[in-house]
């Protein structure tokens, strides 16, 4: 994927009439029965809960698709999901297939939780935005055109030589547009989701972790409260679709929020994420697997075992302890999030986000390194830094799916100014409690509820 860089915020002003005319142009009238939909539909039904998530993912990679400036993207998504969401959708309603067999065998008499039909929702729902886009074509509100914070992030994803790319990446820096908050605190959420078994729980958590924390009512007073409920609440919505639809996927994941001047990151499983400040590698948590004493007496006490099969592994199967999914280990493999928050100081060079197919050959200590000399050779750009970081994971014998995520807290071109060079990790204290040090601010992390 081509790294993303950050846009002036008069380009919206500018090119959001254009935008709109073009779009409009090409789809002159809503849809009807008859028309094809200009979106693949997510599946054949949904649930209640899985629609503003799913909704927005396809707006998102729609409006994307032709080159809406994010605010633009985030704000025409956020009006057309509200506006749906308060109409009657009972018209959508039908009952999944496999709870009425299941029913019908049992002969049970107890209720069927409803869903909706998807491919309905879709149609509906394009008609729905192309109303915001026509009326925003005649004046855009003043609410969508507030300048955003700008964001650099680079980011590079590789199937490599797996069958199948099992890894999703998210990238918002628009957070608070797409889920409408108002309030004065700026947000950006980033997150990185590595699947096995298939994609299918990788690609639902990163539609749905973001939508799952916006929903928290403690998001302004416990944002890390927040990411930790969205991670049990996504894994909760998914084994109840994993059950529906007979799915057997897991996926580990990492995200990081950043609210305001605070750092608020949440992990399940061995998917990272690391903070560089001042050219010094800082660990921020710990990963979750098998080997770890407490996860191994946690697993133990539920009745479950950990064995050595070319690794670590859980009941002789998964090589990571927590993840979203993963219907036949629960609850030997949790769905309970570790979180950790920090105070950002103006120090912070870059956040970098990666899944195991980059943690496992690179250590930490290397990458401040690896992304000063980047800079050097890019004159202080670090546009392709992750290219460069991926290139050397595969290089170093990783055959894994690989995703990396850098994102900047400082210009690239201060950090090549300050010739900062990259060090050893922080000393971590207490490791086989999983908990994250740092030499001059301790990090916050809540207690891990198993």
């Amino acid at each position: 994927m081509a790294s993303r860089a950050p846009q002036q915020s008069s380009q919206m002003a500018e090119e959001t009439p254009g935008f709109l005319d073009a779009l409009l142009r090409d789809f002159p009238a809503p849809l009807n029965l008859e028309s094809p939909l200009p979106w693949k539909v997510p599946g054949t039904v949904l649930s209640q809960e899985e629609v503003e998530g799913e909704l927005i993912e396809l707006a998102m990679g729609f409006l994307s698709s032709r080159n809406a400036l994010p605010p633009l993207a985030s704000s025409l998504a956020h009006e057309a999901v509200s506006q749906l969401l308060q109409t009657d959708l009972s018209e959508f309603r039908k009952l999944p297939r496999q709870e009425v067999e299941d029913n019908e065998e049992e002969e049970e008499k107890t209720p069927v939780t409803p869903v909706l039909d998807a491919k309905g929702l879709a149609r509906s729902f394009f008609n729905q935005l192309w109303e915001v886009c026509s009326q925003w074509q005649k004046q855009v509100p003043l609410a969508a055109r507030v300048p955003q914070r700008q964001w650099l992030v680079s980011i590079h994803a590789i199937r490599n030589t797996r069958r199948k790319m099992e890894d999703r990446h998210v990238c918002l820096p628009t957070f608070n547009q797409l889920f409408g908050l108002s309030d004065p605190v700026d947000r950006a959420y980033f997150a990185v989701f590595d699947g096995h078994g298939g994609v299918d729980a990788a690609r639902y958590a990163a539609v749905h972790v973001h939508a799952n924390t916006a929903r928290q009512p403690e998001l302004p007073t416990d944002p890390a409260g927040a990411l930790r409920e969205a991670f049990r609440r996504t894994d909760e919505m998914f084994l109840w679709k994993a059950k529906r639809e007979r799915l057997q996927s897991g996926s580990t994941g990492v995200c990081a929020l950043i609210a305001g001047k605070t750092l608020h990151i949440a992990w399940l499983g061995d998917s990272q994420v690391i903070l560089v400040q001042q050219g010094q590698v800082v660990k921020l948590m710990e990963p979750h697997k098998p080997e770890r004493q407490d996860e191994k007496e946690r697993i133990e006490a539920l009745g479950g075992f950990v064995s050595h099969m070319d690794c670590w592994r859980v009941n002789g199967t998964l090589a990571v302890s927590r993840a979203i999914g993963d219907v036949f280990q629960k609850p030997y493999v949790s769905g309970e999030a570790d979180s950790a928050s920090r105070e950002l100081t103006g120090s912070e060079d870059y956040l970098l986000l990666a899944c195991d197919g980059f943690f496992d050959v690179v250590p930490h200590q290397e990458v401040a390194g690896l992304v000063q000399s980047h800079l050097v050779r890019q004159q202080g750009s670090g546009l392709h830094v992750a290219e460069l970081l991926v290139a050397a994971a595969r290089e170093r014998g990783s055959h894994d799916n690989i995703t990396v995520m850098v994102v900047f807290l400082r210009d690239p071109q201060q950090l090549l100014e300050s010739g900062a060079q990259g060090a050893g990790d922080s000393p971590v204290d207490g490791r086989s409690r999983g908990l994250p040090s740092d030499l001059s601010e301790p990090m916050n992390q809540t207690p891990r509820r198993s």
